[in-house]
């Protein structure tokens, strides 16, 4: 099959910073390219540039597509040759229905009137060929985060695609939603549709990719037939060197008992005859990373924010105390007071105000330690800012940028430096390094480390086991708000933690 696409020397630069630089792609008439690269390296602007998000003019270099030259000044343009590009970000409205949602902007009308039974007709048809059994007059705010992705895929469908674009497709998905997700592009693939999809899960590309393209700074490194390709090259060729050890070495070394939870309780927000948290207890030493494991659904975050100020559930009880001593964690603020710092797994929502600076969401845990009678010292802040962009290794030319601008990696690193700020002696880590690619989490497990060896209690929630199996002292295993086992660093397994789970 020959080329659908081509982009040569592609060349994108924003203000200080040269974002893609004479970048190079070709895919193939039918297949399922990947793009691979740690966050920051380019791949979702040159998705940008090709679906026309950033218009003709504002770039170097030149696209082909189906063998004739291309300049597309707006996604309209691009959408009209069949070159549909889904987000990270889904680009839905939550209050309207799956029928409007599909074919909003592109209406089944006559004479300025919809035509609603063919809408839901054609809306049928498409569910149909997604998998998606809801019906066409379902609200976009009732299904969850796979469903909706299949609801873009859908209205991609409408618009005739012939190129599917998919920017970290299952980064939000539970493992079943991810893997039907892949099956219906592998179906896709043969109707005919193309497909690019940018992936850090590198099992999932050596899954269904034909062939996979590697940028790294900006740049195009390599691109390689996926048959036969091992994670350990793409690894390679991603970060620019070897990671034949994926978690840092440290030297295991636990204190004093820091944190301890006793017989702790929390009903459910709303249904009072619910309990989410079953009399679990805990302690974590300094100097100690403790895993919680489990299920989606387990209670992992529920038990996170419960401890944090109350930040969830109701008819809380049992006990927190620091070096032995009961504090008080009622609200945020005493929380913070009491020593505890909460790293969220919705970074983006509940973690960063994105259209701030790196500056100002640095400091916003902790504006007393920035401030005189009151009024912040933007000296002082900036000064701040700074000691943890060097520190983290944030990579932004400058700390006024807004974080919206970041990378994942760096979002999460700007994320991890508001809480240091507060200087905790329990940080609580909530999936950490979702969403981010291997060498940003090689650097979030560094910092860890860091925090352990200077003598701070780690309380690392993570869906991936191997990083839970790299990382942790001691993992407690989590079921429906208890835990059900607790295993040593020795004697934890991916095997020894799911037989725990199932054995409940």
């Amino acid at each position: 099959m020959g080329a659908l696409l081509r982009m040569d020397r592609i060349t994108k630069t924003f203000p200080g910073v040269k974002a893609l630089d004479d970048v190079s792609l070709e895919v193939a008439e039918g297949e399922i390219h990947a793009i691979c690269g740690e966050n920051g390296a380019g791949k979702s602007t040159l998705m940008k540039v090709l679906s026309g998000v950033y218009p003709v003019g504002s770039y170097e270099g030149q696209i082909t597509y189906d063998g004739q030259p291309a300049a597309f000044g707006s996604i309209r343009d691009s959408e009209d040759l069949g070159i549909i590009i889904i987000h990270q970000e889904l680009a839905l409205v939550p209050l309207l229905t799956i029928a409007e949602n599909i074919f909003l902007g592109n209406e089944r009308a006559t004479r300025g009137v919809i035509d609603w039974p063919e809408t839901f007709r054609q809306t049928e048809a498409l569910l149909a060929k997604v998998g998606l059994r809801e019906t066409p007059g379902t609200r976009v705010d009732t299904l969850g985060v796979g469903k909706q992705q299949l609801v873009e895929i859908a209205k991609a469908l409408s618009k005739n695609v012939r190129l599917l674009i998919l920017d970290e497709p299952t980064a939000a998905l539970s493992e079943g939603d991810s893997q039907a997700l892949l099956d219906l592009l592998l179906e896709l693939k043969g109707q005919g549709v193309t497909s690019i999809i940018i992936s850090h899960k590198l099992n999932e590309v050596r899954r269904v990719a034909d062939s996979v393209t590697v940028i790294r700074d900006g740049a195009t490194i390599s691109t390689l037939e996926a048959k036969g390709l091992t994670e350990d090259r793409i690894v390679r060729d991603m970060v620019g060197r070897d990671m034949a050890h994926r978690y840092p070495e440290r030297e295991r070394r636990a204190g004093e008992v820091v944190f301890e939870l006793r017989d702790w309780n929390v009903g459910h927000p709303e249904q009072r005859d619910r309990r989410m948290i079953r009399d679990l207890s805990m302690q974590v030493r300094a100097g100690e990373v403790v895993g919680i494991a489990g299920l989606m659904g387990a209670g992992r975050t529920e038990l996170a924010m419960s401890v944090f100020g109350r930040s969830y559930g109701r008819d809380i009880s049992g006990q927190v105390l620091m070096h032995g001593r009961p504090v008080d964690v009622s609200t945020v603020d005493r929380a913070i007071a009491a020593g505890l710092a909460y790293v969220t797994e919705d970074r983006k929502t509940l973690g960063l105000i994105l259209d701030e600076t790196i500056r100002r969401n640095t400091v916003l845990a902790n504006l007393g330690a920035v401030a005189t009678r009151g009024v912040v010292d933007d000296g002082r802040e900036t000064e701040v800012a700074e000691t943890y962009r060097r520190s983290l290794r944030i990579r932004t030319p400058s700390v006024f940028q807004k974080v919206m601008n970041l990378s994942g990696g760096n979002q999460q690193k700007v994320v991890l430096a508001k809480w240091l700020f507060t200087d905790p002696e329990l940080l609580i880590l909530d999936e950490p390094t979702r969403g981010i690619d291997v060498g940003a989490k090689y650097e979030i497990y560094s910092i860890i480390n860091d925090l352990s060896a200077a003598g701070k209690a780690v309380i690392l929630i993570s869906s991936e086991m191997p990083e839970l199996l790299g990382l942790c002292d001691r993992i407690h295993v989590m079921n429906q708000g208890r835990f059900v086992g607790e295993l040593t660093a020795a004697e934890a397994s991916q095997e020894a933690i799911m037989s725990l789970i199932v054995r409940e």
